[in-house]
């Protein structure tokens, strides 16, 4: 176990290096931050000592190596137009979406579960059908999109909740739904699959003749041996809500690290593209560092795989 989770971290630590390569030099690529720091009858002397001053004025490669330490030690750099810690940007927006990712796979959860459950129960009838057309849209209909006719319809022709912005629970349950849709279908898909399984099984059916309760044989028995594949697919799709929220985030004027990073691009400032990146890699990576350990746990003959 040991060896296997040595060859997955030092795995993780790759992948993480490779993520800060590329979106060191993507950024630079992108254009030179001191054209919109400085005014456009700046002078040449001008534009030089704004340039050494960030420290663009050194080869990239120096850069490179300067940054890879620093964050080695914990400094993430300072904002190009706030002159802020980077740090603080991120734990500024940070919380919101923390918040948003939580109450969207809160209701994914609660929606694809008990569907997906359902629907494999029921198979072949009306509920089946009705669940598989939503799973289908779900997974079909673009999130800029849904989020849009969900304000359309709910903000300003009804007035039910508001079109934008964070604040009481009712600003969350727009922007939630439209992040959680496609993966409440995504959850009823597979838990469909994993309850015909389990239906199927001599367990169920003993059960069944023991003379227990539907219900009992369906929760109890039936889902908490369909859960494992679930429960991991859960786990992933919470570490994609925290980076993938971009989209939902802009639509609804959230004020989450996935507009940040969006607002940050269209400024150049490289510092916070830099870290957000980082820090959404580096949630997704232990995810799938947790989901890896958890699978060889319980499954022997992947550790033995891995070694």
């Amino acid at each position: 176990m040991a060896r296997y989770l040595a060859g997955r971290l030092a795995q993780t630590l790759l992948s993480m290096l490779v993520v800060i390569s590329i979106v060191f030099f993507l950024t630079r690529l992108s254009g030179n931050p001191i054209h919109l720091l400085l005014d456009v009858n700046a002078s040449e002397r001008d534009q030089e000592i704004l340039t050494r001053h960030l420290g663009l004025d050194r080869p990239l490669p120096v850069q490179y190596l300067i940054y890879v330490r620093n964050i080695c030690l914990g400094d993430f750099g300072t904002s190009i137009l706030t002159r802020r810690p980077v740090t603080e940007h991120i734990w500024e927006r940070l919380p919101a979406t923390a918040e948003l990712g939580f109450v969207a796979m809160a209701l994914s959860v609660l929606i694809g579960v008990p569907f997906g459950m359902y629907s494999a129960v029921r198979r072949g009838t009306a509920f089946d059908s009705g669940a598989r057309i939503f799973a289908v849209l779900g997974q079909s209909m673009p999130a800029f999109w849904l989020g849009l006719m969900l304000i359309l319809l709910f903000g300003v022709i009804l007035g039910i909740f508001p079109a934008g912005g964070r604040g009481g629970i009712e600003h969350i349950i727009l922007p939630a739904f439209t992040l959680g849709y496609f993966t409440s279908a995504a959850i009823l898909r597979l838990t469909r699959s994993a309850m015909l399984e389990v239906l199927g099984s001599d367990y169920i059916k003993f059960a069944r003749l023991k003379g227990l309760h539907e219900q009992v044989v369906l929760w109890k028995h039936g889902l908490k041996n369909a859960l494992l594949p679930v429960v991991t697919f859960a786990v992933m799709l919470f570490v994609q809500f925290l980076g993938g929220a971009v989209v939902t985030e802009t639509v609804f004027a959230w004020p989450g690290l996935g507009r940040l990073i969006l607002e940050s691009i269209t400024t150049r400032d490289y510092p916070i593209v830099q870290a957000g990146v980082l820090v959404l890699s580096a949630l997704y990576l232990t995810g799938n560092l947790c989901v890896d350990l958890l699978y060889s746990y319980l499954n022997p003959r992947i550790r033995r795989a891995g070694a």
